[in-house]
């Protein structure tokens, strides 16, 4: 059975330099390599309160979306593009940073709670929970007093390249997800 298409595709992440490499950007490095991938380039747009690429993607139209107001006010962002080109909940892909899953761990779900995760938790609150998720494995610091300045700072050289693996192959499967096949995506991600 097909799932819905997906015409949006967000990254979650903190804007600026400073955070550029963090582990909470893992899903703006996910949307990065989907804009390389596939051609397109980001763009500032005040209007949706971040940075847009229009793509095609499995001879889709879809919108990468880097919202630019810092990760507990994702939802605004979300909100506004969304609204603007009409594209209900089921047919976005919020990808962010997920602390449950270790590094090189990728996964795809539908719905659920945000976990703690003040990206997910915004565009919840804004749009309600029924959207499809990509979860970039980050790890977990091992205590939860630890796990702010653990999100906001590096992996180590191997994390980072176990991480970077998994948006390989999450890209590599961005055809089937954005033409509504993220059961076939779940079977293979989950499969390894």
């Amino acid at each position: 059975m097909a799932d819905h298409r997906i015409r949006l595709i967000v990254g979650l992440g903190n804007p600026g330099p400073k955070y550029d490499q963090t582990r909470h950007n893992a899903g703006f490095w996910f949307v990065d390599q989907l804009a390389r991938r596939f051609g397109g380039q980001f763009r500032a747009e005040s209007k949706f309160s971040g940075e847009v690429c229009k793509l095609r993607i499995a001879d889709e139209e879809v919108w990468l979306l880097k919202p630019t107001t810092f990760m507990n006010r994702s939802g605004l962002a979300v909100r506004q593009l969304s609204a603007f080109y009409k594209i209900p909940l089921e047919e976005i892909l919020v990808a962010h940073d997920e602390l449950d899953l270790d590094p090189g761990v990728v996964r795809l779900k539908r719905g659920g709670g945000h976990g703690g995760h003040n990206g997910l938790r915004d565009i919840s609150s804004h749009l309600g929970k029924d959207f499809l998720r990509l979860r970039i494995g980050i790890g977990h610091p091992g205590h939860k007093d630890q796990v702010v300045d653990f999100v906001l700072s590096r992996a180590s050289r191997a994390e980072q390249q176990s991480i970077e693996e998994a948006i390989d192959e999450a890209v590599g499967a961005a055809e089937d997800i954005v033409a509504g096949q993220s059961q076939k995506v779940m079977n293979q991600l989950h499969s390894r």
